[in-house]
Parts: structure tokens; C-alpha cells; sequence
């Protein structure tokens, strides 16, 4: 197939691109490099996929609808995944209007492209953040979603609302997919592994929010990536047992679908701290702290509906995902 998949150069971007020429696929990455982060990183991932038979790639911005639309007509990518977005649920809070543009704006012109070309399926980036503040664990793409504690949580409901309309207005099958705190090789310097592993080894303390007692879904890249390739194969039509008056925010009378793609095995942050310690051979100082605004206490996944779909469930566990970062970034940094 050709894929384009925009946010290429990001880290799940890079993995998921890898994997799909590997498989034989075309993939066109979109990317605009912008300095949320390390440049230098992006670039970094992006030098491994230049050199490779069948990807091609378009420095630009989602909100660039020329530069999108141009991307589109050249490349006539036949399936679409948007990985691209401003992330980070803490930044949202200095800066909401990077959130406006790339999430809402972005998207936009995104849906919009894939609806005059006729593209057979767009997959896109959801976010667990969108639970907000629902406390019934784990959670369920049959669950209420309307009470964000972040603008990045809101603009992420906000797509899977946007995806739904042109589901159902156009006949354009979405899947989104809510993503649980992913971490692994080439992973984001403003996450928390990479923010410890970083501060361990230089002898720096580290700040531990909630005093470590909060849980995460941590979700290792390449079963993010597997989840991603499964939804992106299956292209959703109309749910047969959708009922109009028991509505469910996970499927609908259109194409359309939303799963979870998370490890399922909630791991208290102080215990996957440990676990680095135990990969890095050092002990940690811990600056003991509140928890943030825009933060959630605990996330878990309920992955029923992407296993009865798919026939997959990431299974990964933190000793290996955690083993496997500081390899990487051991080799990487040379440290």
C-alpha cells in the first residue's frame, strides 16, 4: 500500500514507518521537525528511514494546507495515519494555542484532504488523556469522555468528534486510537523515562510527582506500533449492533471506530522507577512532589475491544521495555 504518515520523524512515527517498509508498503513521512523537543533527535530518526527503498518525505506543518494538500496529490497515498499533533499534556498549559493549531487546525486540513481524494482509511492518534478525570478503572472505549483536564486531552476528544462527522457525513472510515503512556527506544525527552534516565546518570535528582503513588499503563512502542498496523488493516464500516438508543462512543451507524492501545498492566510509578535503577545500576535521588495540574491520578486500559477486533493486546513487560530503552540510549548518547 501507499501510506502517508504524518509526525514521521516523531517517535512512534519513525517505528511505525519502519515497520511498514519492512513489510513491503510505500510510506510518505510529513513532518514538520519543530523544536518542541531536540530537532536533533527527529533528525536523527528520520536519517535511518531516508536511505530506505520506498520513503520519501515532505518537511512541513499540518496547518501548511498547501504543503499538505501538495503532499496528497504527489504521493496519492491510498490509507493515512496522523501521528502528527503537539503533545504533552504539561505544555498545554503554557502554551494552548500550539494545541489549537496543530490538533484542531491540522486535523481539519487533514480530514478534509483524505475526504477529496477518496482515501480508503485514516487512522489517527487519540490519547488516554482524554479520560480526564473518570476514576472507574480500567477504562473502556464504552466510557463517558467529556471531562478533559488538560486542552491537549480536549483537542484529542475533539478529533475523535471531528473523525466521527466526516465518518458519517462523507462515508470516510476513521479509526482513532487512545494511546497509553508510550515509552521505548527513541523515545521522547519530555517523558519521564527518558527525563530519569537523563538525570540518574548525570547524578541529578529527580522530581517525582504524586510521591510516585499514581499508576500508568506503560505501553511499549513496538506493541503500540502492531496495534497501529492491525486498526490500519482493517478498514471500519457501520456497526451492525450499534444502537441509536444506547449510544456507544466507540463505534457508530458510520465507519467509524475508537479502541485503546495499552499494556493493560498498571505499573506504579515508584516500581517502574526501580526497575531503571535496577537497568542503569545506580539509585536514584528522589525529589518527593504534588501531583500537577492536568495530571490524572492512575490509567489502565481496557483492551477488549482491540483484542475482539484484532486479535491483539500488547503484552510487553516494563523489565524488558525499560531494559531495552537504556540499551538504546546507553549506545545513542555513549554514556
Amino acid at each position: 500500500m501507499r501510506v502517508l504518515v504524518t509526525g514521521a520523524a516523531g517517535f512512534i512515527g519513525s517505528h511505525l514507518s519502519e515497520r511498514l517498509l519492512a513489510r513491503g508498503d510505500e510510506v510518505l513521512g510529513y513532518d514538520n521537525l519543530n523544536a518542541y523537543y531536540d530537532p536533533a533527535l527527529k533528525e536523527a530518526r528520520l536519517a535511518r528511514l531516508m536511505p530506505q527503498d520506498g520513503f520519501s518525505f515532505v518537511r512541513a506543518s499540518l496547518e501548511d494546507r498547501a504543503a499538505l494538500e501538495a503532499a496528497f496529490d504527489d504521493f496519492k497515498p491510498q490509507r493515512v495515519v496522523n501521528l502528527a499533533a503537539q503533545a504533552g499534556v504539561r505544555y498545554s498549559l503554557e502554551n494552548p494555542h500550539a494545541y489549537i493549531d496543530s490538533n484542531i487546525v491540522g486535523f481539519l486540513n487533514i480530514l478534509e484532504a483524505c475526504r477529496h481524494r477518496g482515501i480508503e482509511h485514516l487512522v489517527y492518534a487519540s490519547s488516554s488523556s482524554v479520560y480526564g478525570a473518570n476514576r472507574k478503572l480500567p477504562f473502556a472505549v464504552e466510557d463517558s469522555v467529556d471531562h478533559p483536564v488538560s486542552l491537549y486531552a480536549a483537542s484529542k476528544k475533539a478529533n475523535e468528534l471531528m473523525a466521527h462527522t466526516y465518518s458519517h457525513l462523507f462515508g470516510l472510515p476513521t479509526t482513532g486510537l487512545r494511546f497509553f503512556t508510550v515509552y521505548g527506544p527513541w523515545g521522547r525527552p519530555d517523558m519521564a523515562l527518558f527525563l530519569f534516565t537523563k538525570k540518574i546518570l548525570a547524578g541529578e535528582p529527580i522530581d517525582v510527582f504524586n510521591h510516585g503513588h499514581h499508576t500508568r499503563d506503560f505501553t511499549y512502542v513496538d506493541d503500540i506500533v502492531e496495534g497501529v498496523i492491525r486498526t490500519l488493516d482493517r478498514v471500519p464500516g457501520p456497526d451492525p449492533a450499534y444502537d441509536p438508543l444506547a449510544p456507544t462512543p466507540a463505534s457508530s451507524l458510520a465507519p467509524y471506530r475508537v479502541y485503546n492501545i495499552g499494556n493493560h498492566q498498571p505499573v506504579q510509578l515508584l516500581r517502574y522507577i526501580e526497575v531503571l535503577e535496577n537497568c542503569l545500576g545506580r539509585k536514584a535521588e528522589k525529589r518527593l512532589l504534588p501531583m500537577q495540574p492536568g495530571d490524572v491520578p492512575d490509567t489502565e486500559a481496557d483492551v477488549e475491544a482491540l483484542r475482539r477486533d484484532t486479535g491483539y493486546s500488547p503484552a510487553t513487560p516494563i523489565e524488558t521495555g525499560v531494559r531495552r530503552f537504556v540499551e538504546w540510549y546507553r549506545a545513542f548518547y555513549d554514556v
